[in-house]
């Protein structure tokens, strides 16, 4: 993963049009003018877009979002059922650097972060017991020493997985159960895929703000209060149909029709690939095989409750060499930020899409049994628990895009080009190098409000 300091220029236009200061200079005076008395229709609530109906509003447009879930946020989504939050979705700011558009959001609600140290790591075998110090060290010279053979190995047009690519280039790595488990719990959560279906040649091919990423410790989804503040937002409407045309669009959601200029379609990819909104006409052949090409994984997440804790509370992150790669293989200890006894793991790659399907009683004694597998007896009944299901979750169905084998980064962004200067798509599976982030998906709303203005002029 290459780090970047965003365009300055691009990112401070960008931030005057979301927050209106645009409208003071002429450029935004022409787009108010041109925007004035335009309709759009905006599908989704989640953070691509109310960036997106926030801009366009700001800039004069009438707005409507319509939204499928019952609340508004999409993938970011704090539940605060246990006290502390958990992060139903996205969990971290990566890279808070003052390019990062969403430090800025989280400033305005005064938001309190906390550094995850990922050094603060203990790594349990599959007898149950911790690797020493030294070993720990030698897995992350091994994860660099892979991650370069790789990219020297890989050539344009390389069209295998990153499985294939590492069984021909560096054979048997994948038998030893450290690299087993840094390859599932660091690239394959990363990604939000198994690395039998992530491209080799791009997997890490993708940006990242220079900076250690933060939790949130009181809540994510905060800092979209304000973005959403007087809006004109429809909740529980699925949009099942998308007509545009010469004359404007129709959207249908829960048996209405909404008619407008314009329509902004921040769908997630699932929704898209699994042609749960159709469109007419349909969309264009390369829009389709690049929906189609695309990867949407899960990561799926539980948090336990107990009375007492039974392991360390000093240490951050606990790594468990399951057999089965990515079954519960990593958990953060939230006493590191609060204090109450909450342990949280998390399922990736093939095993996130198997813990998603099982209830939450049958994810339960899944993840009591990793633990178990460690501490024995000392874990006993949690108190409460919380879980996630994004892969089965009607209005996702997954988590975030990734690349697959033989698909391509333009393949990502090209799904933000207008179609008929009347449909306009954004969203993390919209920008390949900030693909599954929330900063993406802002900065992929703010794209679409953009490219809508200039439509408009």
């Amino acid at each position: 993963m290459r780090s970047f300091t965003a365009d300055r220029r691009l990112f401070l236009k960008a931030l005057l049009f979301a927050t209106g200061a645009l409208a003071a200079t002429g450029a935004g005076m022409r787009r108010a003018r041109a925007l004035a008395g335009k309709r759009v229709i905006v599908v989704g609530a989640g953070v691509a877009g109310l960036s997106a109906a926030r801009a366009l509003k700001n800039q004069g447009a009438e707005v409507v979002v319509l939204e499928a879930k019952p609340r508004i946020g999409g993938r970011l989504f704090t539940d605060f059922t246990l006290g502390p939050p958990f992060e139903v979705g996205a969990g971290w700011i990566h890279g808070p650097t003052p390019d990062n558009p969403v430090v800025a959001l989280a400033e305005a609600v005064g938001a309190k972060t906390l550094v995850t140290d990922d050094g603060n790591l203990v790594i349990f075998n599959a007898d149950g017991e911790a690797l020493p110090d030294e070993e720990v060290a030698e897995i992350d010279e091994k994860m660099t020493g892979l991650a370069e053979k790789l990219d020297e190995a890989l050539e344009t047009n390389d069209t295998r997985s990153v499985r294939a690519a590492i069984e021909a280039i560096a054979p048997g790595a994948l038998k030893d159960p450290d690299i087993a488990w840094a390859v599932s719990a660091f690239w394959e959560f990363s990604k939000g895929a198994p690395i039998e279906d992530l491209s080799a040649l791009y997997f890490l091919a993708d940006k990242a703000f220079p900076a250690a990423d933060v939790v949130v410790t009181t809540g994510y989804d905060k800092i979209l209060g304000p973005v959403a503040d007087g809006l004109d937002i429809r909740l529980s409407k699925p949009v099942s149909n998308i007509a545009y045309g010469d004359d404007g669009v129709e959207v249908t959601a829960a048996g209405e029709t909404f008619e407008g200029d314009y329509v902004v379609c921040s769908a997630p990819l699932g929704i898209l690939k699994a042609g749960k909104i159709t469109f007419a006409p349909a969309l264009p052949g390369a829009y389709a095989q690049n929906i189609a090409k695309l990867g949407f994984g899960s990561v799926t997440k539980i948090a336990f409750e107990f009375t007492e804790p039974f392991w360390d509370t000093e240490v951050q992150y606990f790594g468990i060499e399951t057999e089965r790669k990515g079954r519960w293989n990593y958990w953060l200890n939230y006493r590191t930020f609060a204090p109450q006894n909450i342990i949280l793991g998390l399922s990736v790659g093939d095993y996130a899409p198997v813990a998603d399907r099982m209830s939450d009683e049958e994810m339960k004694a899944d993840a009591l049994d990793v633990l178990r597998g460690v501490w024995g007896d000392e874990v006993g009944e949690p108190a409460r628990m919380l879980a996630t299901h994004w892969s089965t979750d009607p209005e996702t169905l997954g988590a975030y895009a990734y690349p697959t084998p033989g698909s391509r980064p333009n393949q990502f962004d090209d799904l933000a080009d207008p179609v008929a200067g009347r449909l306009f798509l954004c969203g993390e599976h919209t920008i390949f190098d900030c693909a599954g982030t929330v900063h993406g998906a802002w900065m992929t709303g703010l794209r679409a409000a953009e490219l809508v203005a200039e439509e408009a002029e």
